[in-house]
């Protein structure tokens, strides 16, 4: 089978390299993907705290008046900017982080980065359990925030360059797949936690610290990556973990691709600047668009909310926190569809199925809550209840199997690894500030939109599925560093930016001083070397 992960997978020559599924592979991935895990907890809990009576009487007293009383628009009743401001303040803080995470990322490694995102999260877990005013509940927030950021930088880097190339894919999405089960496990939790007064709300955002905790233990457990050590000019020890996750003591091939990969990175001294160079524009143009298109599907509106959506639709508060439990769990069984499909169907097929579905979803949901959800309307009758839980669960699976795995894989497989850091920096901070965006905004919007806010959201969904049609290329099964030459160079658009990728690269061994005297790009491993 081919080898290589994240990093190199085919020799120049077109040889395959030796490599097995060994099991410090999927070990190390499934203890890395927990960080999946502790930000899919941090979504989750949010909303189910944020509907609980106890928390809203002792830290937003209005917004709890506001709900008893039931004399507001019910589209309304939730609509204040602290309340938002205690949701959105992790993903500013993961935002800000992120480019603090990209710097320890390239200079200590995936697995420390990992172990830093592991000590925030406890530390903003002990700040929000123990929280006593609103300025102490942000401020924990805040450092989830930060965890998120690290986390976000460094786990889908270390998973995409320990993973062989043919289960890359799916290895990648069990960091979604940890996000949906977070989710899941959050929704039980506040569904479990709301019967207990006055101190429930405590115990949701307290057990965040069972995944805190994981991903600690397992960031000091696993070994990085060969090619954040081999970068890092720990060259025998790379080695060494090499052989371990290949299972095989063959390695001199893929060992030598990740070394002259490694010492071209180098030779870029400004990643972000180089990030932006003609030849890198469509990685950075996907990936950018990819993160704001996965925030406007609308799905972080429905997860951070659901129990507050479910209680405005007419749902009862224990009806609501159900419902969002039903929600998690067609949001794992998705992503594991997904894991399995991703290496087989493609990333282009799945993306343009679930554009439809998504569509189609949230155009029901908009016309049942239209027709059915009057501004002062207490309950939705139970049949058509159960019809609006059906199709948000059926665009929750649409998105758990296509957008949501698949916003964070692409973007990960397709930088070269001089701009990899940069580019998941890039990735990561798109994400968060779009997150936030939505975050902050989506109570007012739901407020101001009612049902329209559905209609909002589909209209997105309809661009970006034009968009994948014709813009985004299959990357299936292709090893990272032969992108340029197998998909870029290939595709009808973007292949008018990989013209002079050559020329670009050798006048860049010049102005290094790199060239050894000659001028020669392929003698410095550049020229034939296009794709890295």
């Amino acid at each position: 089978m081919p080898g290589g992960g994240f990093s190199v997978a085919a020799s120049r020559s077109g040889e395959e390299f030796e490599a097995k599924i060994t099991p410090i592979v999927i070990i190390s991935c499934v203890m890395a993907a927990t960080g999946g895990l502790m930000f899919g907890y941090d979504v989750g809990v949010s909303g189910g705290v944020t509907s609980m009576d106890d928390f809203l009487k002792k830290f937003f007293p209005v917004v709890y008046r506001r709900k008893i009383q039931g004399d507001t628009n019910n589209y309304c009743k939730y609509d204040n900017q602290g309340l938002q401001l205690f949701t959105s303040s992790l993903y500013l803080a993961g935002l800000t982080s992120t480019f603090f995470a990209s710097y320890t990322t390239r200079k200590l490694g995936r697995r420390l980065t990992m172990l830093i995102a592991g000590v925030f999260f406890i530390i903003g877990v002990i700040l929000n359990t123990t929280a006593q005013d609103l300025a102490m509940l942000v401020a924990g927030r805040i450092l989830l925030g930060c965890g998120v950021g690290f986390a976000n930088q460094a786990v889908p880097l270390f998973l995409s360059e320990i993973a062989p190339t043919r289960i890359r894919g799916g290895l990648n999405i069990l960091f979604q797949l940890n996000v949906t089960i977070g989710i899941l496990f959050a929704n039980l939790v506040n569904y479990g936690t709301s019967k207990i007064h006055p101190w429930g709300w405590r115990l949701s955002l307290g057990l965040a610290g069972i995944p805190a905790g994981l991903l600690t233990l397992g960031a000091l457990i696993v070994k990085d990556t060969p090619n954040s050590l081999i970068e890092r000019g720990k060259l025998d020890e790379g080695k060494k973990v090499l052989k371990m996750i290949r299972g095989t003591e063959n390695v001199e091939p893929e060992y030598n691709e990740i070394l002259e990969a490694s010492r071209i990175a180098k030779e870029v001294k400004h990643p972000f600047r180089n990030l932006l160079k003609r030849r890198n524009r469509p990685q950075l143009v996907i990936a950018v668009l990819l993160q704001i298109f996965q925030q406007f599907t609308g799905i972080n509106a429905i997860m951070f909310y659901a129990p507050v959506l479910f209680n405005t639709l007419g749902f009862k508060s224990d009806a609501s926190l159900y419902s969002a439990v039903i929600t998690g769990a067609v949001n794992v069984l998705s992503t594991v569809v997904s894991i399995y499909s991703v290496d087989k169907i493609g990333r282009r097929a799945l993306l343009l199925e679930a554009g439809v579905q998504m569509f189609l979803s949230q155009v029901v949901i908009a016309i049942l809550l239209g027709v059915k959800v009057t501004n002062h309307s207490d309950n939705l009758s139970k049949g058509y209840a159960v019809l609006v839980v059906v199709m948000i669960c059926t665009f929750v699976s649409a998105f758990a199997w296509s957008w949501g795995p698949l916003g964070w894989l692409i973007p990960s497989e397709t930088f070269p690894l001089e701009t990899r850091s940069a580019g998941q920096s890039v990735t990561v901070c798109v994400n968060l500030l779009f997150t936030f965006v939505i975050a902050q905004a989506f109570l007012s919007m739901l407020c101001g939109l009612k049902y329209g806010i559905f209609l909002f959201f589909s209209s997105w969904v309809l661009v970006m599925s034009v968009f994948v049609l014709f813009f985004l290329p299959e990357t299936k099964n292709v090893p990272i560093e032969e992108m340029t030459e197998r998909v870029w160079k290939k595709h009808w658009f973007w292949k008018r930016y990989m013209d002079d990728v050559d020329g670009e690269e050798m006048m860049e061994v010049k102005e290094n001083g790199n060239g050894n005297g000659n001028g020669n790009g392929k003698s410095n491993g550049y020229g034939d070397d296009s794709r890295l």
